[in-house]
């Protein structure tokens, strides 16, 4: 194993997108030869430049795969590259690559699953899995259920191999956020993610209209971008929560908001593995959230945080006050939090997992 690919198309940046250019980036630190394909002039594109990683100009299609020409064209740029392993992250540059993978003779075809929801049981699916793939990473217990649960009369369990996402616990920085230091006051929550229904944001209005109703002094900072955004705005008027609720847009210095924030919050309806939640105990911030999908896997509910029973908005708010009113409980989880990343969820140590798992599997 000396030549990497790590695939990605994908025009937008997300968690997958962000796991993605860490490996590439540890990999190359461990001496390997990388080069990452992506969409031209995306932002995992541009990150990855700034990053000197090694790029090359992709485009895939959701039919691409269908197309000999392009497939014949990437089959000779992975044998001129002599690429021995490509890793993907998701479905349409998985079922585009793979096959030309496949054809090129590469030794170690890796899918690297982060989203928990089903995969469809159609022919070029179960191809791919039986046939191509020879390596499957799942990003947590959640997921890989989730991959065999229309799959699994044809994908043995064996074959999933769970590594959690790993964080990079180096350069910590304790600066904060201008923003939020101008704007806060009482107990400072946050939230971070795409403004969509997934996320759940719009819950988190209501449970901030609770805590304004009991006279709790707090404010709520959400960072992210999304088609949800005008919803939020409209509740936040609506409840008169504009002194209460400040929607952030896009946040590029994270570790700047969850220096600033005293506890987070999750509302997501799902998550493959909740990389914000880690991002947050790693600043040893107590945890709110549902318990749902990969949480438990993060967050040990009573010791790192509360973990509530979808969607009781009036327990997740009475977990929140408890809080609020303990600021010992909250250094406490906190702490917990903190002890958990350095004990799973270590990037180095997740990079030198995958390494012998593609080592040692044949």
């Amino acid at each position: 194993m000396k030549n990497i690919c790590f695939f990605n198309s994908t025009n937008f940046w997300g968690g997958g997108e962000k796991l993605h250019l860490e490996n590439a980036i540890e990999f190359k630190e461990i001496n390997y030869n990388v080069i990452l394909l992506s969409k031209f002039n995306s932002p995992l594109w541009k990150k990855a430049n700034e990053k000197n990683l090694k790029t090359h100009p992709i485009k895939v299609k959701n039919l691409s795969f269908l197309n000999p020409i392009k497939i014949v064209k990437l089959v000779f740029f992975y044998k001129i590259k002599s690429i021995d392993t490509v890793v993907f992250s998701t479905s349409e540059d998985l079922k585009f690559g793979s096959i030309a993978a496949y054809l090129a003779g590469i030794k170690r075809i890796v899918y690297l699953r982060g989203l928990a929801v089903p995969i469809k049981n159609n022919f070029i699916n179960r191809f791919i899995f039986n046939h191509i793939l020879t390596h499957i990473i799942a990003n947590s217990n959640e997921t890989k259920k989730n991959m065999l649960k229309h799959l699994e009369r044809h994908v043995r369990e064996e074959k999933i191999n769970i590594i959690y996402h790993g964080i990079s616990i180096e350069n910590q920085k304790t600066n904060t956020l201008e923003e939020i230091e101008k704007n806060k006051h009482g107990i400072v929550l946050g939230n971070a993610g795409r403004l969509t229904e997934q996320k759940g944001q719009d819950k988190l209005i209501e449970i901030a209209k609770k805590l304004y109703e009991q006279n709790i002094d707090f404010t709520l900072f959400i960072a992210g971008e999304g088609n949800l955004k005008s919803q939020l705005e409209h509740l936040i008027e609506k409840h008169e929560l504009k002194n209460h609720v400040v929607l952030l847009g896009h946040v590029e210095d994270m570790e700047g908001f969850m220096n600033s924030i005293d506890i987070f919050l999750l509302s997501s309806i799902w998550e493959g593995f909740g990389f914000v939640l880690a991002e947050a105990m790693l600043k040893s911030k107590p945890i709110v959230a549902f318990d749902i999908s990969s949480n438990p896997e993060l967050v040990e509910n009573g010791k790192s945080g509360f973990l509530v029973k979808y969607s009781n908005l009036d327990d997740f708010t009475n977990k929140i006050i408890r809080l609020t009113k303990d600021k010992a409980l909250r250094e406490n989880m906190g702490n917990e939090g903190l002890k958990s990343v350095m004990k799973k969820f270590v990037l180095k140590d997740r990079i030198l997992e995958i390494e012998a798992y593609l080592k040692s599997t044949p």
